[in-house]
């Protein structure tokens, strides 16, 4: 059964961002049972890793913008997710990524994030976007800062802890970073 609704595919050089799809799931819950899956609250046993699979199809649904599944375009092997989360208690839109250990090292994040929020900037017309990222997550924050985020001020999630909030530029380079309204943002002193 496929779902009722489009959600669109992007393809990069060497990437398709895709509906993430129920044959994903050994390589998500062997991701999100590992390590690796620290910094968004894990590890988690594979009931929790379907949930969640789930939920990447589901924010599509509610709110017409979600994460797509990384494959490799030449293979479909899954490769990690990345696309706009946006769950109730966070302070707007973020673009987010996490990495499966099969596409470390390659610069697919880089590329598989750039890709998303092109999309998001030139389809939604979008002019903010944010990462939330924890401060020990070495390689994601090098990844924002690459992609030209700025550091803005934290977020503080129950489950996650405190989490350093990456400003994107704008699809015109001309967004300030300093102009968040939302009250679930912490500004630095």
């Amino acid at each position: 059964m496929t779902p009722r609704f489009e959600i669109p595919e992007i393809e990069t050089e060497r990437l398709r961002l895709r509906l993430p799809a129920i044959s994903d799931l050994d390589t998500y819950a062997e991701f999100r049972a590992s390590d690796r899956a620290i910094f968004v609250g894990g590890p988690f046993d594979r009931a929790a890793s379907y949930r969640a699979l789930t939920e990447l199809v589901g924010q599509w649904h509610l709110r017409g913008y979600g994460r797509w599944m990384i494959t490799d375009r030449l293979t479909g092997e899954p490769l990690g997710v990345t696309g706009i989360y946006h769950p109730e208690d966070w302070p707007e839109r973020e673009l987010a990524w996490s990495l499966f250990a099969s596409g470390e090292g390659r610069g697919i994040a880089y590329e598989a994030a750039l890709a998303a929020r092109r999309f998001a900037y030139e389809t939604y017309g979008w002019t903010r976007l944010i990462s939330c990222v924890a401060p020990e997550n070495t390689r994601s924050v090098a990844l924002a800062q690459r992609l030209g985020a700025e550091f803005e001020g934290t977020h503080d999630v129950p489950d996650l802890g405190l989490l350093h909030v990456w400003r994107h530029p704008g699809p015109d380079d001309t967004t300030t970073h300093s102009d968040a309204h939302s009250s679930n943002l912490t500004r630095p002193t």
